[in-house]
Formats: C-alpha cells, sequence, structure tokens
C-alpha cells in the first residue's frame, strides 16, 4: 500500500492496461493504426477497437499477428499477453472500471494496508466502509479498487448507486455496471448472478445508504450465488448480510501538540486544497492545525474550509470557526461529534448565504447526474422557457454558489454544467423538504425535462439527430428522475407524455428494457382522458416498437393493434400509417412477407397522401427490407436506393444508416463483396457516430460476413463476435440467432464441427423461443452448413451437440460457454 500522501495508482502498483500496452508499443515502433492493421492482417476497426477497450480478449493468433508486427521480444509478448489475459472478460460484457480519482490520497495508507489485507486475502467477502458522510469512504474505495485489481483475475466493477431515486433499481445499477442489458426485470438478479458465476470479481457498491435494504438483497443473493465474487460497499449504515465484516473509516488523524502540525494528514490535506487554488498557507501552519482541530479531522469540512481561503485568510478562518461553533453545529446536541463537524462544515457555508442564494441551493438539490443553467432558470422560476431576466437573475446566483464551492462547473462541448457533491446535495435536499415545496420544485423539474424532450421530439430524425441524441443521453439521469416523479405521483398526463416521448430515444440508444417499463406502467395509468388520447396513442406506438426489438411479438402486435385502433380514431393519418409500418415490421420478423409487404404498401399510400417524404422513404426501406429477406434482390436494391437517396436530403442519420445496411447486404448476398464493403463501413462509421446501436450491429454482422466469404475467418470471427455481443446486449434474438448460425458456418469451415453443430442448435431454441423463423435468404447457407456438419458427425454426435445448444442460454453461448462443445479456452473455440 502507498505511504501517506501518494497518490494511490502509481505506476508500481497500477497495471497497464491492454489498450494502452499496445498504444505504446505501435507508437514506439513509429506505426499508425492503418499501418499497423495492414502489416498484422486485421481491420483498421479492429485495431482502434483493441486500444479503446471496445474489443478485448483478443485471441492468441491475434497476439501472435500483433507480436509479429510490432516486432516484441519475448518479454513484451509476454507483458502483452498477460495484458490481455487480465481484460478477459467471459461474459463479453465490459464492466464499469472505478473512476480516476481527481485528487491525491492523503493520510490514509494505514486505512489502506488493512482493508486490502480483509478484501485482497478474501479475509472477507463482503466488507462494508462505514462512517458519517464526508469521512471519505468513496475515496478510500476508489484508491483501494484502483490497485486491487492484480488480486482479481476477473476485474473490478464499480456500481454507483447516488443517482439512484427509486430502491427497486439497484439490480438494475448492478446490472449496467457489468455490461447487462436484461429483458425480464422479474429475474435481473437471477441475470447477474449468471453471468458473474465462477468469476473472480471485485464488485464495487458506492453510496449504499438510501438503498441500503435492496443493495442488502442484492449483496445476498449474489454472495450466495457467485463462490468467488467479493464485494465491498460503502454505506453511512450497515448492510446486515449474514458475513458483512465492517471497517468504520475513522477522520484523518490530527496534529499532536508534542507534533510538527505539518506531519498530520488533515494539515497536509488542508495545505494540499488552499495551495491547489492558489492560496499556499505557507508559515500559518499553526493556524491551520487549529482549523482542522475544530473540524476534527473530516475530509469534507476540511476541504471546505480551504475553499474559503480564497476570501479569508487561514487565522480569520480558524477565528470564524472558533467564535460561530454553536451555529457550524448543525446537528442535534445528542448527535456525535463528527456528525456534527460536519454539518457543521456544510451548514456554515450554507449559513453565510443570501436568502435567494439558499433558496437556488435548495431547489438545484432536484437535479440529478447535473444540470444546465437555463434547467436552473426552469426551476427556479416556475416556467419551461425562462426569459433573460430570469436567467440573468440564475446565472448571478450560480456563479456565487460556485465561488462559495458548494456547486462545481465543468465546461464541454462549449456548454457550462454544474453539479454538486452527492452529500452536498444531501444537505441541500433537507433543506428543500424543510420549506415544503419539495413537490412543487420536482413538479417544475418535470415540467422542463418534459418541455425538453417534446422539443427533442422534432429534432430525432433530421440532420441535428446526433446532437439531440446526445443532450439527452447526457441529462438521462434526470430524465429518469422526472420520469419517476411522475409515476411515483400519479401524474398521469406528465407520466404518458414523458415515457411516449422518449421512446425513439431509447430505441435508437439501446434503452429497450427501461424505455418498455415507463411505457407500460404510464399506459397502467390512462384511461379515458379526451386530453390524453393522442399522447396515448403514440405510448402505445413506443410499447409496440420496443417490445418487438426485444422480440416479444405477441405484446409487441397487441400493443401495435391498439396504437392502430387509437390513430384511426382519432383520423391521425400519419400515426394510422406508423403504426402499419411497426406492424409490417413484426410480420416481417415472424416470415410472413406477404402481410408484411401488404401492411407497408399501405403506409406508403397514406404518407403519400400527406406529402410525407420522410415517410415515403422509410416505406421505400422497408419494402425493400422485405424484399432482401425473401430473397428478391432486385427489387430490393431499387427501393433501398430510393430511400437513401431521400434520407441523404432529409439528413435522416438512422434511416441512411438502415438504407446503407439493406443495401450492403444485398451487394453481400449478391457476390460484390466490394462493394458490400464499402456501403457497410459507411453505415458502420454513420451509426458509431450517431450511437445507434443496432446500426452498429447490423453492420458488424453482415461486414463478418463479407469477410467469412472472402476466405478471411480470422477478421470474421472478430467483426461477428462484436455483433453478437451487441445484439445481446441490445435484446434481439432474431438477429442473434441469424449471427449464431453465421458463426456456426465460421467454425465448420476451421475444422469446429462439433461446435458448428452446437451454435446451429443454440440457433434453433432461440427461434422456437420467439416464434421466428429462418430469413428466406439465409436458409441456402444455413442449409449448406447444416450438410457439411452432417457429413462428418454421425448422427449421436450430431444429435448431442446440437441438443446442448438448444439448452445453453443466450448468454453462455455468446460468451463462449465452457462446455464439452466449446474449447477450454474461449480465443480459440473456432
Amino acid at each position: 500500500m502507498p505511504s501517506d500522501g501518494s497518490r494511490r495508482g502509481s505506476d508500481d502498483v497500477r497495471t497497464t492496461g491492454f489498450g494502452d500496452l499496445l498504444r505504446r508499443h505501435r507508437r514506439e515502433a513509429g506505426l499508425s493504426q492503418e499501418r499497423l492493421a495492414e502489416l498484422a492482417g486485421l481491420s483498421v476497426d479492429a485495431i482502434a477497437a483493441l486500444e479503446r477497450g471496445r474489443r478485448r480478449a483478443p485471441r492468441p493468433h491475434t497476439l501472435r499477428l500483433l507480436g509479429d508486427a510490432l516486432q516484441l521480444g519475448a518479454s513484451d509478448r509476454a507483458e502483452l499477453g498477460a495484458a490481455a489475459r487480465r481484460e478477459s472478460d467471459s461474459s463479453r460484457a465490459t464492466l464499469r472500471p472505478p473512476p480516476v480519482p481527481a485528487n491525491q490520497l492523503i493520510g490514509r495508507s494505514t486505512d489502506l494496508t488493512e482493508i486490502g489485507r480483509l478484501v485482497g486475502e478474501r479475509a472477507t467477502r463482503l466488507l462494508t466502509l462505514t462512517g458519517p458522510g464526508g469521512v471519505g469512504k468513496t475515496q478510500l474505495a476508489l484508491a483501494l479498487a484502483g490497485g486491487i485489481g492484480p488480486k482479481f483475475d476477473d476485474g473490478v466493477c464499480w456500481a454507483p448507486l447516488a443517482p439512484i431515486a427509486d430502491p427497486a433499481a439497484v439490480a438494475s445499477a448492478v446490472a449496467a455496471a457489468i455490461g447487462l442489458h436484461p429483458l425480464d426485470g422479474a429475474r435481473l438478479v437471477d441475470g447477474i448472478a449468471e453471468l458473474i458465476g465462477h468469476r473472480k470479481l471485485l464488485l464495487v457498491l458506492d453510496n449504499c445508504e438510501h438503498v441500503v435494504a435492496d443493495a442488502a438483497v442484492v449483496c445476498g443473493r449474489l454472495l450466495e450465488s457467485c463462490p468467488n465474487l467479493s464485494v465491498l460497499t460503502t454505506s453511512r449504515e450497515l448492510l446486515r448480510v449474514p458475513g458483512e465484516s465492517v471497517y468504520v473509516v475513522p477522520p484523518l488523524a490530527l496534529p499532536e501538540l508534542e507534533q510538527q502540525p505539518d506531519a498530520s494528514p488533515a494539515v497536509r490535506l488542508f495545505v494540499d486544497r488552499a495551495t491547489a487554488r492558489g492560496n499556499a498557507p505557507g508559515e500559518q501552519i499553526e493556524q491551520v492545525a487549529r482549523v482542522v482541530r475544530r473540524l476534527e479531522g473530516m475530509p469534507l469540512a476540511i476541504e471546505l474550509a480551504a475553499a474559503r481561503t480564497n476570501v479569508l485568510t487561514v487565522e480569520e478562518l480558524a477565528t470564524e470557526l472558533e467564535t460561530s461553533f454553536g451555529i457550524l453545529a448543525g446537528g442535534a446536541s445528542t448527535a456525535g461529534p463528527r456528525q456534527q463537524s460536519l454539518l457543521g462544515a456544510i451548514g456554515w457555508s450554507y449559513d453565510l448565504l443570501t436568502a435567494p442564494e439558499r433558496e437556488l441551493f435548495a431547489e438545484l438539490s432536484v437535479f440529478v447526474g447535473g444540470w444546465t443553467l437555463n434547467a436552473a432558470a426552469a426551476v427556479l422560476s416556475g416556467t419551461t422557457t425562462p426569459g433573460p431576466r430570469e436567467r440573468a437573475e440564475t446565472l448571478d446566483l450560480t456563479g456565487r454558489l460556485v465561488d462559495k464551492s458548494l456547486i462545481r462547473l465543468s465546461r464541454e462541448g462549449g456548454i457550462g454544467r454544474y453539479d454538486m457533491l452527492a452529500v452536498i446535495r444531501e444537505f441541500a435536499a433537507d433543506r428543500l423538504a424543510a420549506s415544503g415545496r419539495s413537490g412543487e420544485v420536482a413538479r417544475n423539474h418535470a415540467a422542463f425535462y418534459l418541455a425538453l424532450v417534446e422539443e427533442a421530439e422534432t429534432n430525432l430524425r433530421g440532420a441535428n439527430q446526433g446532437a439531440w441524441l446526445d443532450r439527452l443521453e447526457g441529462e438521462l439521469d434526470n430524465l429518469r428522475a422526472a420520469m419517476n416523479w411522475s409515476l411515483r405521483t400519479e401524474s398521469s398526463a406528465e407520466a404518458i407524455r414523458l415515457a411516449g416521448g422518449l421512446w425513439l430515444f431509447c430505441y435508437l440508444r439501446g434503452h429497450y428494457a427501461e424505455g418498455s417499463g415507463w411505457l407500460e406502467r404510464a399506459l397502467a395509468m390512462v384511461d379515458d382522458q379526451p386530453e390524453l388520447q393522442s399522447a396515448k396513442a403514440k405510448a402505445l406506438l413506443g410499447a409496440g416498437m420496443l417490445a418487438f426489438l426485444q422480440c416479444e411479438y405477441d405484446v409487441a402486435t397487441t400493443r401495435l393493434e391498439a396504437a392502430l385502433a387509437q390513430y384511426e380514431e382519432l383520423n391521425d393519418t400519419a400515426g394510422t400509417a406508423l403504426a402499419m409500418q411497426r406492424l409490417g415490421s413484426v410480420a416481417r420478423e415472424r416470415g410472413d412477407y406477404v402481410t408484411a409487404e401488404n401492411l407497408h404498401c399501405r403506409s406508403y399510400d397514406l404518407f403519400e397522401s400527406l406529402g410525407d417524404r420522410a415517410g415515403m422513404a422509410w416505406a421505400h426501406n422497408q419494402l425493400g427490407f422485405v424484399a432482401w429477406l425473401r430473397g428478391d434482390l432486385e427489387i430490393a436494391a431499387r427501393r433501398c436506393r430510393r430511400a437513401r437517396d431521400r434520407f441523404r436530403t432529409l439528413g435522416d442519420g438512422e434511416g441512411l444508416a438502415w438504407s446503407l445496411i439493406s443495401l450492403g447486404t444485398i451487394a453481400q448476398y449478391g457476390g460484390e463483396l466490394g462493394e458490400a464493403e464499402e456501403l457497410l463501413q459507411e453505415s458502420l462509421a454513420l451509426s458509431q457516430r450517431l450511437g445507434y446501436r443496432e446500426g452498429v450491429a447490423w453492420s458488424l454482422n453482415q461486414l463478418g460476413i463479407v469477410e467469412r466469404r472472402r476466405g478471411l475467418t480470422d477478421r470474421a470471427v472478430h467483426l461477428l463476435d462484436e455483433s453478437l455481443a451487441e445484439h445481446r446486449d441490445l435484446g434481439d434474438r432474431w438477429r442473434s440467432a441469424s449471427v449464431l448460425e453465421e458463426l456456426a458456418t465460421v467454425a465448420q469451415e476451421r475444422g469446429r464441427t462439433e461446435y458448428a453443430a452446437f451454435l446451429l442448435g443454440a440457433a434453433d431454441g432461440i427461434r422456437e423461443v420467439i416464434g421466428a423463423p429462418i430469413p428466406e435468404i439465409e436458409k441456402a447457407d444455413r442449409a449448406a452448413t447444416r450438410q457439411a456438419i452432417e457429413q462428418v458427425l454421425d448422427r449421436r454426435a450430431f444429435r448431442a451437440a446440437w441438443s446442448a445448444g438448444r439448452a445453453t442460454p443466450l448468454s453462455a453461448v455468446a460468451d463462449g460457454y465452457p462446455g464439452p462443445w466449446a474449447a477450454p479456452d474461449r480465443s480459440t473455440r473456432l
């Protein structure tokens, strides 16, 4: 463990990641990504993905290619291989890593040594760091998590719980942290346990106190199911789970009377933070000692006091603390000294505010994950479109709070964004509750984000699509808070409008399950209120679309038919056309191409009657999709080219990506592999820019087929693996089955015949569950693969491998299920 004052994560304790190591060797060799890809026989995308960490666990063959291309010696090859093994993730999920600490950790070497022993030597499998707010539990957990990675073969996963408003969302937060995007919320903890399995993993749950009961349930079940899992939590309240060990995080050590004050960790923390603000205490160390003693060594209190050196000398600070101790002691007289000290530090800053500053400070606690100036002005003024005067007033008050270190400002993309430390936000929320205005402020908050969502809706199909998707993604925590408020308070109008307005965003950014949950709960609250029927129709359409994307075809059909009926009753022609289009998509995936084509033709006629060029382009695209799925490539090409040209004119990124995918697929099946690659690379780049995950997954899928047809099976496997991971995470089982069948073809071509049969069985099992047949265009390849397998395997061997595949969950198949049909080393399974 590092000594006092050292920064956790120095070179001697932090292990270089595979991507960083690869990048370093490439640069030392003087190679660009393009040149390294050429020398290694890999794609540029593969090199970029490995360096960024988007691709993990490269196969031994890939490592050899990279080592040869970089002309690495034996020791460098061994180091690169070790880094790859450390980052090997049998789940294909990307663990959320611990954040990099913003500041140096001071005075915690003894604590780090002890908790490192408890966790690293598995003296306990569940360790809770507890203590009052602001004592430094999170910073201590960050320091430990940042350096203990080598003790856990499968890594360290960080799950922040502070943004969670609904205790029931603990399991969802843990699932997101380990990279799981579940379909079945009822079995979410079981799904997490299945994904973790026997992996040696450290899971860190940060800030559990407000969801302690649900956090305890999740921890208990995971520890029972996952024998090699260790859990570290930070919480003001114990979880009270069997086997839990507790480490009480103490305040920083104060200067002893006979000790030089500057040797004290508490003093060194104050000096470090004040110096960082350009206010080095110099010879005022004795006065610093007075301050930290008065604050009882609480890190947050010390940091807040140090922040005041921009307006007060250290001696003035010490004097102020001495004279206003009663004010600083904001807790009850029976509360412990440390609690009084922490509340005093925050309360002192609060009590120095003017009345308008206090009002804004309290109201800002309604935001989750930060806010913009416009959002703050809207909440303060109670209007969704604050005018210049409201914005100016809010800007002035916000500036004062920034200066007083109660809120923080970050500047990204030319836009200022503000946030609070979690403990300060909690303090502000208490003040808001005491004022009796919590409900009013929450309603203002929801109203602002509802207006934002409805403004975004009009921009999610045009040239500014990418920017608006990014904006909504950046406000996702606030959107969740607004959605939760509307559902909790049964504000049916806000709930149905929010959920209905967000479904397209949830589709494009891959939040299928979460969006479905919002829509279903909102729909359950709306009856026959005339003023909500249009919003209800939109919500039904969205619920049907998100159910379709998760291959829940019966649910999708029910919802979409209800939307169609609602739109027809409202005489909404555009809505009627959209509902028909979505019903056509369901019929298409179920293999009913005649019904699909009829519905898309009817939707085209309706869009044409409205002069809706975007709707007509989408109808062309959908008709082209149906045509190539059933094998009519010439008709499909005409339709999709027309759609592509129109989407380019309209600036519809999603539509353009889809038309390019279809045209690339048509070229691929037509044997024009060069043209196919060009089209699919364009669709991949566009989808990645938009953050459009379905487009990324489809592009990778078809590029993998192109490489397989060229005989480049190594590159094909890279692409198909990435595609499968995306489709699986999204919940698209229909497409996952097709990718598994393509991987089976690659496995058969490489002599992995039993594994190929296993994959065909897995795909067959998925199709049976979802009730969707093999697309007509894919039947010939699949039949050829099966025939080739059956020529090698006898009936019994084929049936055994096939049956094993059918019985294996998609998550296990996608991760290289370590059963008898897969190679022991996942990287060599194909």
